[in-house]
């Protein structure tokens, strides 16, 4: 038996979530398919809430700290990663979420969504030309981050559990690991 998915464009989605299709309901839109959202666990909810509190302050100025909202992608892609950290244009978000070329990176905080966020979600976010991806693996206490896209996907992957990190975006400011997994 094949089979059938419905795929939708961006406009499609934000047509239904205008219309209150979906607002029972915790979804992204990742490649044209509506998918279903994990529920956050303490885990994720705090040290990505402190993440977030901490890269806002070491940011402050430069950057725009964005948590858990919708960003918008070319590829018929409007996931809610936990973590955007975005150009600060103020009242222009008002008109529109962030696009990839306003992002400078993502973060996104995994336990059962560890699979989608390895695969699926790293390879959405190349395709879409964002330069820097991180995920923090709850299990393992660690940080994955990719960087280098080649041909559509991330040709670099480190994993850290310690130290401290440059994003692409900000070589001149050091980011302590420990701080983005909250160990």
């Amino acid at each position: 038996m094949t089979v059938i998915v419905a795929k939708w464009t961006i406009d499609e989605y934000h047509r239904m979530i205008d219309a209150g299709i979906l607002s029972d309901r915790k979804v992204e839109l990742l490649n044209g398919e509506i998918v279903e959202m994990s529920p956050e666990g303490e885990p994720h909810a705090y040290s990505s809430g402190e993440a977030g509190d901490y890269l806002a302050k070491l940011l402050a100025g430069r950057a725009k700290i964005r948590q858990a909202k919708p960003i918008t992608l070319p590829n018929d892609s409007e996931p809610e990663p936990d973590i955007a950290i975005v150009q600060p244009l103020g009242r222009e978000y008002r008109q529109h979420h962030p696009y990839a070329e306003n992002i400078f990176w993502l973060i996104e905080y995994a336990n059962s969504s560890l699979e989608k966020d390895l695969e699926t979600k790293s390879k959405i976010y190349a395709q879409a030309g964002i330069s820097e991806y991180w995920i923090v693996n709850l299990k393992k206490l660690n940080l994955v981050v990719f960087r280098e896209i080649l041909d559509g996907e991330y040709a670099t992957k480190l994993t850290l559990t310690a130290g401290t990190i440059q994003p692409i975006a900000f070589p001149d400011v050091s980011v302590a690991v420990e701080q983005i997994i909250n160990s």
